[in-house]
């Protein structure tokens, strides 16, 4: 397998604004005298985004129509390799029409081999032996790939494994460019005062923590923050599997209390946090 992808100047044609310092935010008590369309999450107690990585089957059979069933948009990050990304090219242009957001979680998903607990990771997918320039390009024909689905240019990330180095050290910089912002896996509530978009903290979900969601949902309503949710897979499809009805419960919860949450995507709660921070 060819790995390393050439093709002519991507910057130039994503021409994307991608501002990844820290966000620092001056006092936000002049908010409560806006229009609620300026206020912080636009006026509600938290933000929640849901997002999907890995571009699996069950994600469009299961996660995609719960969440129209709702009027809620998840963000769906793809490995365009993957036989999910492949092979269901019509349903990813479906969905994207429908307002989720497709993401770029590379072309082959390498993660760090040299890890604990990363045996399971084959040799010719060790990010550890890669080159910078070679993830650096797999990224950038991922975001040709997903343009070609949903004919954007604006894009977020999320780094395979949460891994942020290869071989050569961290990548950030090389890549940052080409993002609204990017998303890693400590779980953790986001504050907007500290939030790094290059390195946006989410809660992986499975079986063995689902039940805590409703509780973290609630610490972000109680600290005004940000609550990033991962899903692999969702009724099956992937060895971290949440099952469908606690998928389900999660979501009927933030319908039933969609008063006090805006439920977003990655790209749009990443906006609104860039357009809040120069208040």
């Amino acid at each position: 397998m060819i790995k390393v992808i050439s093709f002519v100047s991507l910057f130039a044609l994503m021409g994307l604004y991608s501002p990844f310092e820290k966000i620092s935010v001056a006092d936000l008590s002049t908010a409560s005298h806006s229009k609620p369309a300026d206020k912080l999450w636009y006026g509600k107690k938290a933000a929640v985004v849901l997002t999907y990585d890995d571009a699996l089957d069950v994600q469009l059979d299961n996660a995609i129509p719960a969440l129209d069933s709702l009027g809620f948009k998840g963000s769906f990050y793809l490995s365009a390799y993957f036989p999910g990304s492949k092979n269901r090219i019509n349903d990813w242009r479906k969905a994207a029409a429908n307002g989720h957001e497709l993401a770029n979680h590379t072309l082959f998903h390498p993660c760090d081999a040299s890890k604990p607990g990363r045996s399971w990771v084959s040799p010719q997918n060790d990010l550890h032996k890669y080159t910078t320039d070679q993830i650096v390009k797999e990224i950038e024909m991922t975001n040709i790939f997903l343009e070609s689905l949903d004919g954007k240019k604006e894009r977020t990330f999320a780094y395979t494994c949460g891994d942020t180095e290869t071989g050569e050290g961290s990548f950030i910089d090389k890549i940052k460019s080409q993002f609204v912002s990017m998303r890693g896996v400590r779980g953790q509530v986001n504050k907007l005062e500290t939030l790094d978009l290059n390195n946006i903290d989410c809660f992986v979900i499975d079986n063995n923590n689902a039940n805590q969601l409703v509780t973290w949902a609630e610490k972000a309503k109680e600290e005004n923050g940000l609550m990033v949710v991962l899903f692999h897979g969702v009724g099956g499809g992937h060895s971290i599997n949440t099952d469908l009805k606690k998928h389900n419960d999660f979501l009927k919860y933030l319908k039933k209390n969609e008063k006090d949450f805006w439920v977003t995507t990655m790209l749009d709660a990443s906006k609104h946090c860039i357009q809040q921070s120069k208040k």
